[in-house]
């Protein structure tokens, strides 16, 4: 998860529906805190893209589908790729479950062939799952990712060797609210973690201090803002949403590379970050 990015699934969000009435209008429903705004959400995923691009990525975009929900803007949830190809999620949030033939068919033309996939009654959403190296899989247990998807994908790693290991994640605003282990967690590097200390599990913080990770703590004042959704792009380098300037300055005095994004509209209307409105497809 912290190697250097070399090519990454998007989903603009013209694509997602942010300009189609139908859509637009279940945005209580979704969790968004108001209407979108396409004009200004596809300027600040304009500037995303332009960032991911000047980090050497090539940028995949997902086509058109009319099946996609607002939801579908954030394309890390849908699938987790793995050295065998891609598995596909079970979202636990319905109007997502389609978006995983979407990313399927979308990889099947870069020439990334399915692996597996979760069934009902199993849900998964890669917003709960964290590699700690390339043969441990951490999954959040909550309201998106149950434990019969955990179970389903512990069956498919295990002849692949990558044990999984599950995190209890908190109630925290409920069960409506999108709350995902990479909430509370981004990888920095193969030691660094930057955390919301206080809403992690005691066995998630013993076991990462068990495997060495030293900690960079979130602003409390910039948890709303998703001041921990933070992607790696490799090489200390780091791609962050730019209103969480004190926490973007914890991370630059620790001596990482931050470059920035505006994510009023995009992120922070939506509750997803740049680990979420990016899904990494193959690192170095």
């Amino acid at each position: 998860m912290v190697g250097v990015l070399q090519r990454v699934l998007v989903c603009s969000p013209r694509t997602a529906g942010w300009n189609r009435p139908e859509c637009i209008e279940r945005w209580r429903e979704l969790g968004f805190h108001h209407a979108p705004d396409l004009e200004q959400a596809q300027s600040q995923h304009d500037t995303l893209l332009n960032e991911l691009k000047n980090a050497g990525a090539e940028v995949v975009e997902l086509p058109q589908d009319d099946h996609l929900s607002l939801d579908a803007v954030y394309a890390h949830d849908a699938s987790l790729p793995t050295d065998s190809g891609l598995i596909l999620m079970r979202p636990g949030k319905a109007n997502r479950v389609a978006e995983a033939r979407h990313h399927a068919a979308s990889c099947e033309v870069q020439g990334i062939p399915t692996f597996g996939a979760i069934a009902a009654p199993g849900t998964t959403e890669a917003g709960d799952v964290l590699w700690l190296d390339s043969k441990t899989l951490l999954v959040g247990h909550g309201y998106r990712t149950n434990a019969t998807g955990i179970e389903q994908m512990r069956t498919l790693l295990a002849p692949l060797g990558v044990e999984v290991l599950s995190a209890p994640l908190p109630y925290g605003p409920g069960p409506s609210s999108c709350l995902h282990l990479m909430s509370l967690i981004s990888l920095l590097d193969e030691q660094t973690a930057l955390v919301d200390l206080p809403w992690l599990a005691v066995e998630t913080v013993e076991l990462l201090k068990s495997r060495r990770f030293q900690f960079i703590h979130i602003d409390d004042s910039e948890r709303d803002t998703l001041a921990c959704n933070v992607l790696a792009l490799g090489e200390r380098r780091l791609l962050a949403i730019e209103e969480n300037h004190k926490t973007n300055d914890r991370l630059r005095h620790a001596g990482f590379d931050v470059r920035t994004f505006p994510g009023s509209e995009i992120c922070i209307n939506g509750s997803g970050g740049p680990t979420c409105l990016t899904r990494p497809l193959f690192r170095s």
